[in-house]
């Protein structure tokens, strides 16, 4: 049983209604508010976005961020419990490494699978991949590398998301900051004590010359004495396969005594991705096809012809065609015409 939770019950007095009044106002019971202010319920996020509207505070309220303070070895005490019920409420989080917290995301910003055009093949691996980890199976870590603006980052949103829309909760995706890879160990003590499974995101992955953070990847991607959770994946974006620029390597490489060994160390950081996805240039066709499923995707109303030929215009404006360029010039079509994009 979870610690009581008086903000929801002072939240209720402080608007002046009865358990009675707010269970109607949210389509719920008596019961289940009175369950809820107990902390006999798991408030997931469901309930805190109907409380939140109906109580008229922000979501926010209800939870104080994800934090693990104190030994590295302490969790799910009395005075961690609201923690833990915050943990279970989201489905997404950011993680403040300066911090040693995790925010808790109220509404992800994503594209939907079925709109992601031209990655079709990459989309259901890494679907099948987050699957097997959501159903409790072995699964790899992920590398999607390649061109800019070409679904990567919004492959890894999507596929977490339509993982949880067919089981509920499965799946907490955890947004890594490239410059806190350093401090993954730290997180992942957290998240060792946690059944939940966590997808860990870094977007744009990649290191310099004089960059050795590299080292604290390759203990959580395989070695390390206590190993990878189980209960973890690491999914990463990059432009580059190596994770590296490709004149780095060749300069270690002609200026080392032996060359072979001197970039080996870094280039094995990507072998350890048991699935590699490769992201290419998009050809007119697939460009197109992305544009008009956005357009039909939220009703913008206009002609296939106007439409097809408004947006090479676009394109050619901006030298390339991507997922990307695609979706800047459904903004800017949107707000010419006065629709809003939901």
């Amino acid at each position: 049983m979870s610690a009581p939770r008086p903000s929801i019950r002072a939240f209720r007095r402080q608007s002046g209604l009865t358990q009675a009044a707010l269970a109607a106002e949210i389509g719920t019971s008596q019961s289940q508010i009175d369950r809820l202010e107990k902390g006999e319920r798991r408030l997931t996020y469901d309930w805190i976005v109907r409380l939140a509207g109906a109580l008229g505070r922000r979501p926010g309220e209800f939870f104080p961020p994800v934090t693990q303070t104190g030994e590295p070895g302490i969790s799910g005490d009395e005075n961690n419990m609201d923690k833990a019920d915050a943990f279970d409420a989201f489905d997404a989080f950011v993680w403040r490494a300066d911090e040693n917290r995790l925010d808790g995301v109220y509404r992800v910003n994503m594209v939907e699978l079925d709109l992601l055009r031209g990655i079709e093949s990459q989309a259901r691996q890494l679907l099948d991949n987050t699957r097997r980890f959501a159903r409790g199976f072995p699964a790899n870590n992920a590398l999607l590398w390649g061109a800019r603006g070409t679904g990567k980052s919004s492959l890894v949103k999507a596929v977490h998301a339509k993982i949880n829309d067919t089981i509920p909760s499965a799946l907490a995706l955890v947004e890594v900051h490239r410059e806190d890879v350093p401090r993954l160990p730290q997180l992942l003590s957290l998240l060792r004590r946690r059944e939940r499974r966590c997808v860990l995101f870094c977007d744009d992955l990649g290191f310099d010359a004089e960059d050795a953070s590299y080292k604290s990847l390759k203990a959580v991607l395989e070695g390390g004495i206590e190993g990878r959770p189980d209960n973890v994946v690491f999914y990463a974006t990059s432009n580059r396969r190596h994770l590296m620029p490709r004149e780095m390597i060749e300069n270690e490489r002609s200026t080392a005594i032996n060359p072979a060994e001197a970039v080996e160390e870094k280039v094995s950081l990507s072998d350890r991705f048991g699935l590699w996805l490769g992201f290419h240039n998009f050809d007119q066709a697939t460009y197109l096809a992305i544009v008009e499923g956005y357009a039909e995707r939220h009703g913008l109303g206009i002609s296939k012809d106007d439409l097809r030929g408004e947006a090479l215009e676009w394109a050619a404006g901006r030298g390339a065609r991507s997922g990307r360029v695609a979706w800047q010039f459904i903004q800017d079509l949107a707000g010419r015409l006065e629709k809003r994009l939901t």
